[in-house]
């Protein structure tokens, strides 16, 4: 598999790509707040809402990320006419993905999870769903609607089976007959622990808990194990592979015929797998639509699950991010160092992601000798939202602000070592004293500052949605740095 071909695949091949899901839809809710203080009518924490955000779950959420990979998307599954079932049309539709298989049935209750977060954590989740299975007549719309979509041009088929009743016996198998006819490559999520209804499907994607559920015993996260698990339902069941997902581990994909592949996962720090999964199947699947090889694919399906673990919440993959990834990775290039955006190029990024309903954090800094203090507080600053951008002070201005002395490492060299962390998305180098020059054009959703400030102080607060103020690390500073070493070189221990 030469370069070439994962360029084309990732610029020309997968905007055109047509994937249908069939499975459980859901709606993801997010109640945001502080707690800082115990309710007096019961020993319970008292959250203080400070906004509500919903998401695409379930099988929408992996057509959220098809739909993000800017495929053509296709979905079927069952909602209710109740307030959710609102909310997930509009989702939908923001999201530019064809709803038309969805089921509405009256007095239905459109499955959504309510989590309930403070202070950054999540402190309640609250699941409104009826499991039921789908009714005859039912099942027989929504595979005629397949019909019409297979007639129409299909490139794939995802099922994403999360045992709420949309995929029946009937349903399932119907599916995967309809595509195997039609040459179409089918790739499920499976759910359960008789996994007879996906016989026929190219690509069974279950985690090691999954795995291990289906086989009946614990499965080791081991090579040989998880080989030797996945051959023994291969004996059991008629899939053509096997795609088991290993956390840490990464993917490795056991074929019927023995055959084996492994990625290992991309070395990341994980703030979040919320939905990894649902990302790993879009991926991997558009990569075998567009007649990648399954190497390449798993290449693929990897750095997407890369990304998506470095976010908070479920998150879905752009293509923009599969590109700049691909960009920096692909085998001999060059490397070459990251640039800082100019501030133009920066706004022209932040519109596009709150285009698609993403919340952008700023913070800002000087960030000279980056140490632990720095760190912890970008972390929490990115948790805020799906993307964090910081606005880097320029030599001068920190010659300005600091002393001629200052700073000790220089500007592009300070850019490089932040958007080397995870929780980092992009960096911008600013000339004044003060971001609000910055601000008034990049226009964030979120502003963060460090320390003892009060949000009504903060300057710039105009041109964001809110500010939020998080404490700085004790102990750590580069005040404190600067200190030892000189305190060091006075008793010539350096």
């Amino acid at each position: 598999m030469t370069e070439g071909y994962i360029d084309n695949f990732l610029n020309n091949v997968l905007p055109n790509l047509r994937i249908a899901v069939i499975g459980d839809v859901m709606v993801d809710r997010y109640v945001f707040g502080k707690v800082e203080r115990i309710s007096p009518e019961a020993p319970v924490p008292v959250n203080k809402v400070s906004h509500i955000t919903s998401a695409l779950g379930g099988a929408a959420n992996v057509a959220s990320n098809l739909a993000n990979l800017e495929c053509h998307v296709f979905l079927a599954g069952l909602m209710g006419t109740d307030e959710y079932g609102s909310v997930l049309q509009k989702l939908l539709a923001d999201a530019h993905i064809d709803g038309s298989g969805l089921i509405s049935r009256t007095g239905h209750a459109t499955t959504t999870k309510l989590r309930v977060l403070g202070s950054r954590q999540q402190m309640l989740r609250l699941d409104f769903e009826e499991i039921t299975a789908l009714e005859s007549d039912e099942e027989q719309v929504l595979l005629h609607w397949l019909q019409e979509r297979i007639r129409d041009g299909l490139d794939g088929i995802i099922i994403s089976d999360y045992g709420k009743g949309v995929l029946t016996d009937a349903v399932s198998g119907g599916v995967i007959s309809f595509a195997r006819k039609a040459g179409i490559p089918v790739l499920v999520d499976p759910k359960g622990t008789d996994w007879s209804k996906y016989n026929g499907a190219d690509f069974v994607t279950p985690n090691m808990k999954e795995i291990s559920d289906c086989i009946g015993y614990t499965v080791a996260n081991a090579g040989g194990d998880v080989i030797e698990a996945a051959m023994k339902l291969h004996e059991r069941y008629d899939f053509a592979h096997l795609m088991v997902t290993r956390s840490e581990k990464g993917i490795t994909v056991i074929g019927k015929d023995g055959k084996v592949w492994s990625n290992p996962a991309t070395a990341q720090e994980v703030f979040d797998v919320s939905g990894a999964g649902d990302t790993v199947a879009a991926a991997f699947l558009t990569s075998i639509a567009a007649k990648l090889s399954i190497r390449a694919s798993l290449q693929i399906a990897n750095s997407a699950a890369g990304v998506v673990v470095a976010k908070v919440g479920t998150y879905p993959v752009h293509r923009s991010e599969l590109l700049q990834l691909w960009h920096q990775w692909r085998p001999n290039r060059r490397w070459a160092p990251y640039e800082s955006l100019s501030c133009r190029e920066m706004a022209g990024k932040i519109r596009q992601w709150q285009q698609n309903g993403e919340i952008v954090v700023f913070t800002n800094g000087c960030f000279d000798i980056l140490h632990r203090g720095h760190v912890l507080y970008l972390q929490q600053a990115a948790m805020l939202g799906q993307h964090l951008v910081i606005g880097l002070n320029s030599d001068e201005s920190v010659r300005r602000l600091k002393g001629e002395a200052r700073p000790f490492v220089q500007q592009n060299d300070r850019a490089v070592l932040l958007s080397a962390l995870a929780c980092v998305d992009d960096v911008v180098i600013f000339n004044e004293d003060t971001p609000k020059e910055l601000l008034s054009v990049l226009r964030p959703d979120i502003l963060v500052k460090g320390g003892d400030y009060k949000a009504d102080e903060v300057i710039g607060r105009e041109y964001v949605k809110r500010v939020e103020i998080i404490s700085f690390e004790e102990g750590y500073s580069t005040t404190n740095i600067i200190d030892k070493i000189i305190n060091r070189a006075r008793k010539g221990i350096l």
